[in-house]
């Protein structure tokens, strides 16, 4: 199972039978991206934005710095949270 990163992981997706992190392609100086890679990076961006939108509320609400918890119920209340958060905007 692989993550999805920004083009600063690019690296970590060497091996395409074990990715560790899922990144877009960066274009060079003298060779311009094709479009089917500029739709990849379309799609990969489409799906990083819903989480750092989650992440970004989560950080304005300063969940994060005062629980003390299991890291089990952790993930629970996080996702409880994002489904909220997701109730409200999408109102």
């Amino acid at each position: 199972m692989g993550a999805i990163g920004d083009l600063g992981f690019v690296g970590l997706d060497d091996d395409p039978d074990n990715p560790v992190v899922i990144t877009g392609y960066k274009a060079a100086r003298t060779q311009p991206l094709t479009s089917a890679k500029k739709q990849v990076n379309k799609l990969i961006a489409s799906v990083r934005a819903v989480c750092e939108h989650a992440f970004a509320h989560l950080k304005n609400w300063r969940i994060l710095t005062e629980l003390r918890t299991d890291p089990a119920r952790a993930t629970q209340l996080l996702r409880a949270l994002l489904v909220l958060t997701n109730l409200e905007v999408n109102r």
